[in-house]
């Protein structure tokens, strides 16, 4: 007798959970006992609102884990509460005081950012804004003053307030706080001739602002018949490791009485690599920096440099900014903060 082994293959069926849904305006209305009418006009306009129902909608709104829908709750008001922000880096000392400043003037005002990297490319700098206008912002902030043609037709056709920060021109896109860069050169270089320094070496790295501040520099300079300029070029972001590398690089080329470099993280860097070779600052060779970053007059030797008021430039630019979205009228739309040299020990 043959014993006949049948294995029946049973299909295995996997229940797949779903995903779970998010919390809509009825389950706010349901929790809180009202109508989805009554919650909405707590969530939008809360100044029209008892404040027990209020108070009674938010606890809906904590229990359930609602969000509201801002930018669909802002288009009768046409406002989304959101600032564009476009800066070249976030990993340079510079715009971070500007960068929290702008932020937390903006939150007093009920302005939150959106924050995007450029890495100084104007090409990056168009398709980003681009992206962030579709995100429907009330403002947005742009570093410096030069966009390509692209980007100041994007800017023109979304009719928002624009706010340009870091640099200085009398036909801004539309608001700007800055300062003048070839200025500084040239109060950097007047500084220096009247210290006697003929001898100068440049530590820059090569970005447009940075290279007004050395034209600024450079005429000054010629001016007074120091017609030859050494100069070490490096990338960026400025680093410490880039200063000593660089300087490294210049005293291989000629000697010097003066390092002039276009940031301070570059100058602490030149320092050490001075020192370093047996030179003492500003004895045998002068250093010069830019930005009186917090560290500069700690440093020792203590960094001269140029100071620029970096928080200051980030508070104008919010309130400028945000007057404007709110039809608040100002005296002036282009503020030039000016900037102030620094003399320490370095130079």
């Amino acid at each position: 007798m043959q014993n006949k082994i049948q294995n029946k293959s049973e299909a295995s069926v996997v229940k797949i959970p779903k995903s779970p849904r998010a919390p809509t305006l009825d389950d706010v209305a349901r929790n809180a006992g009202l109508s989805s009418m009554t919650v909405s006009r707590a969530l939008n306009t809360p100044q029209l609102v008892r404040p027990a129902t209020l108070e009674k909608v938010m606890q809906a709104v904590r229990a359930t884990g609602y969000i509201p829908n801002a930018l669909a709750g802002g288009l009768a008001s046409r406002r989304s509460k959101l600032i564009a922000v476009v800066v070249p880096q976030i990993n340079n000392s510079m715009f971070v005081d500007t960068i929290q400043a702008l932020s937390d003037e903006l939150a007093i005002r009920g302005y939150h950012i959106l924050l995007c990297v450029t890495g100084y490319s104007e090409e990056t700098e168009a398709e980003l804004v681009a992206t962030l206008l579709s995100r429907r912002p009330d403002g947005v902030v742009l570093t410096g003053i030069h966009h390509t043609h692209e980007l100041k037709k994007i800017i023109l056709n979304a009719a928002i307030p624009v706010i340009e920060i870091w640099d200085l021109t009398p036909t801004p896109l539309d608001m700007l706080v800055g300062f003048s860069h070839e200025k500084v050169g040239q109060a950097t270089g007047e500084y220096l001739i009247k210290k006697g320094y003929r001898r100068p070496g440049l530590l820059w790295t090569d970005d447009r602002r940075a290279a007004q501040r050395k034209q600024g520099l450079c005429d000054i300079f010629f001016r007074h018949g120091v017609t030859h300029l050494a100069q070490v070029n490096v990338p960026l972001p400025a680093s410490l490791s880039l200063g000593r590398s660089g300087l490294a690089e210049l005293f291989a080329m000629a000697e010097f009485d003066v390092i002039v470099c276009s940031s301070d993280t570059l100058a602490q860097g030149a320092i050490m690599q001075a020192e370093s070779q047996g030179m003492r600052v500003p004895k045998d060779i002068a250093v010069m920096g830019f930005g009186d970053l917090d560290f500069a007059a700690s440093n020792r030797p203590s960094i001269t440099t140029v100071s620029v008021d970096r928080s200051g430039m980030g508070q104008r630019a919010a309130a400028l900014l945000a007057d404007r979205i709110e039809n608040i009228e100002r005296d002036a739309s282009i503020i030039d903060l000016g900037f102030h040299l620094i003399e320490r020990d370095s130079a």
